[in-house]
This record gives structure tokens, C-alpha cells and sequence, in this order.
């Protein structure tokens, strides 16, 4: 796995270096210390993820996640922050972040987090991820057909479970249905909202009502 490290601390980059470069399956490519570095940094390098920190001069995390999502859908972007609170989390979100974790998150929970992401998981540290839900509900939602009219009737049932947090094996047993089936409208209902992971996805239910 091919890594890049944005972070405007020179001591945040070299610790997690440090920490990732234990793994050897994990190949730390780059290292900057702004945004905008890091945009210019990923033709180069080609990375399968960014850890990306948020709050930088120059050019933010939020603008550089959005830039680097749209030019380079295949590559990852975890977001690195400071505070369970960060407001900054959500619009992170909505520039296509992958996943959201603390800078002082233990190693173990580190190296998960990044595996998991480049294999196509979401990783959201549970401290952060009620801050996005909740900044997410405050915001103005949009009309529920917007969405509905996408999804069969069961895929909005699966969407809102999706929404509460739910997991596959929870939905599973709300809704009687095998794993393999959940899995089957979780994946279409990401084709069809056009985002990446569940986050996004419930991000996208909440906004419109769906919760």
C-alpha cells in the first residue's frame, strides 16, 4: 500500500512515518506539508491513500480531499483530526473523504484504519463520527424523492437502517434477510447514490430525510 502523509506539523508526519513504516506492507511514498503539496504530489507518486490532515495553510485538507477525489477517484483519503468536535469533519466528508480518524488514536487502530480504507472499507472513529451525524441533521435537508425515486422500496429500508448506523448483520436481522442480500443492496445502493461508502451514504439519507 502506497501512502502519502499531508500534515502541516513536521512532527505529526515523522511520527506516523515512523509508526506505518513498521508494516511492511505499507510504503510510506510521500510526505507534505500542506495541501496543495499534496495535490501535486499524488501524480507523481500514485498513492492507493492520503492521510490527510485538515486544518493547513495555504490550501486545507477539505479543498485538497476534493481536488484529489475528483481528479483521482481510486486513490483514499483518511482524514487526520485533532478534536472529536472538528467541525471541518463533515464538509471533509462531503469532499469524499473515506474516513475519519484521531491524531492520537492508538497504533493498533491506526494500521487497521489504513488497511481498511485502501481495501474499500470505511473507518470512522466513533467520537467523530456522532459530531458528523449531528452536524449533519442540523443542516437543511432535501426532498426525500430526490433520493426514493433512485432505490427500490427495500433498498430505502436498508438505506435508512444505514443511516441509524446499523450494520450488515443488524440490518440483516431487522429486515429478515441473508448477509449476502444486504450486502447486495448495500452495494447498489452505493451505485446508485454514486459514492464510495456508507458514510457517504448516510450522510446523503440524513440530508434528505431518511432517518
Amino acid at each position: 500500500m502506497r501512502v502519502i502523509i499531508c500534515d502541516d506539523q513536521a512532527i505529526v508526519r515523522d511520527g506516523l512515518a515512523m509508526l506505518l513504516k513498521l508494516e511492511p506492507d505499507i510504503d510510506i511514498v510521500g510526505s507534505a506539508e500542506d495541501g496543495a503539496e499534496a495535490v501535486e504530489m499524488v501524480a507523481d507518486k500514485k498513492p492507493d491513500l492520503i492521510l490527510m490532515d485538515l486544518k493547513m495553510p495555504i490550501m486545507n485538507g477539505v479543498e485538497a480531499t476534493r481536488q484529489i477525489v475528483t481528479k483521482y477517484p481510486e486513490v483514499k483519503v483518511l482524514v487526520l483530526t485533532t478534536y472529536a468536535d472538528d467541525e471541518w469533519v463533515f464538509d471533509a466528508i462531503q469532499a469524499g473523504a473515506s474516513g475519519y480518524l484521531l491524531k492520537d488514536m492508538p497504533r493498533e487502530e491506526l494500521i487497521k484504519a489504513v488497511r481498511g480504507t485502501v481495501a474499500g472499507k470505511t473507518y470512522v472513529d466513533p467520537s467523530v463520527a456522532g459530531k458528523v451525524l449531528e452536524q449533519v441533521s442540523s443542516r437543511q435537508t432535501q426532498p426525500a424523492t430526490l433520493i426514493t425515486g433512485k432505490l427500490t422500496e427495500r433498498e430505502v429500508e436498508v438505506l435508512r437502517l444505514i443511516a441509524k448506523g446499523s450494520s450488515n448483520a443488524d440490518i440483516a436481522d431487522r429486515l429478515s434477510l441473508s448477509d449476502g442480500t444486504v450486502r447486495n443492496h448495500v452495494s447498489a445502493i452505493l451505485s446508485k447514490l454514486g459514492v464510495s461508502d456508507r458514510t457517504q451514504a448516510a450522510v446523503i439519507a440524513i440530508q434528505h430525510g431518511l432517518k
